[in-house]
């Protein structure tokens, strides 16, 4: 039987009766909140503790991985909101654009922990989730469980890459303002982007990303700048590895504050964070009071997952596999 034949057959259902359909087909588009950190409970119950079990393998295997991971669930988030978007293949595509090509990694990671959700609950739970919840065991598996914080969850996948986007991701030649803008555009507030460029007390930079500060700029200890270029040249060796954090690159603490105050941001972007401009009384009060710092991170990395998620009936997909479309 077909599903239409002739326009007056739409009559027989009561003109209240369609608009309650109508009503509810367009309340489905809408993209419902985010839930609890239970949102599994029952679709999946093991999900977060198999992610979690992934998570600290790979941490454990290799810390910088718990950086990576973190870095993976921001530059995701920054294009076109928390979409696992950054996941995807192709030529195209989100992971091999300008901020990310040869940077991002931990993928294999994410692939490993969906191939063994996907064994349990298959087609229930997100890559997107995934990324979420990741990064926040990361966190926890550096830095202990006082780090931790509830992941919202009911995130769907994009079938797309949002390359069109690509450069809402700040750059580490932002000054102050571009910084603080381009977190603006995203909803936070200058505080709130303090407290997150805190997750640069974890992980390593790219030689190419902070060459010009060590060799042409002024605001910078000269020891630190001299004991830097050993490893990074002022031509070549462009993927020469150095921490973000020389104090504690594996732990998150507020080691990154002090290390501006004494001017030994590795990042321009990093030092303009403490280069007598509006933010430098937080990177202070971080440094006086480092609880603080862990509260505000926590509640950022809360809202940054907040970004833009495909979530409702009609909105995103599960992909089966993370780095392709269904």
């Amino acid at each position: 039987m077909a599903f239409y034949h002739s326009t007056a057959t739409s009559n027989i259902i009561p003109t209240a009766t369609k608009f309650c359909l109508l009503f509810s087909l367009l309340m489905g588009m809408v993209s419902a909140q985010l839930s609890s950190d239970n949102f599994y409970a029952t679709s999946c119950p093991k999900a977060l503790e198999t992610i979690k079990s992934g998570v600290d393998s790979a941490v454990q295997s290799e810390k910088r991985m718990g950086a990576s991971l973190l870095r993976l669930h921001f530059h995701d988030c920054f294009v076109n909101g928390c979409d696992a978007s950054v996941l995807l293949d192709g030529s195209g595509g989100e992971k091999v654009a300008g901020p990310n090509a040869n940077s991002l990694r931990g993928f294999e990671v994410i692939d490993s922990i969906k191939s063994e959700v996907e064994k349990l609950c298959p087609g229930v739970v997100s890559c997107a989730d995934i990324l979420a919840v990741a990064a926040r065991d990361s966190v926890v598996a550096l830095s202990g469980a006082s780090w931790s914080w509830k992941v919202e969850l009911g995130r769907k996948d994009s079938a797309t890459p949002g390359t069109a986007n690509i450069g809402d991701i700040p750059a580490p030649t932002f000054n102050l303002s571009a910084l603080i803008t381009s977190f603006s555009n995203k909803g936070f507030t200058a505080k709130e982007m303090v407290a997150l460029s805190g997750s640069h007390t974890i992980g390593q930079a790219r030689c190419a990303t902070f060459r010009a500060r060590i060799y042409n700029e002024t605001n910078i200890d000269s020891s630190f700048a001299t004991s830097l270029k050993s490893n990074c040249p002022s031509a070549g060796g462009d993927d020469n590895l150095s921490p973000l954090d020389s104090t504690s690159p594996t732990s998150l603490d507020n080691a990154y504050y002090k290390n501006l105050q004494d001017q030994k941001g590795l990042l321009h972007s990093d030092q303009q964070l403490f280069s007598g401009g509006s933010t430098d009384a937080q990177v202070k009060a971080y440094i006086s009071d480092p609880a603080s710092f862990r509260t505000d991170f926590a509640n950022a990395m809360v809202k940054m997952g907040n970004l833009s998620p495909l979530t409702g009936t009609y909105n995103g997909q599960i992909r089966t596999n993370c780095h392709s479309a269904n």
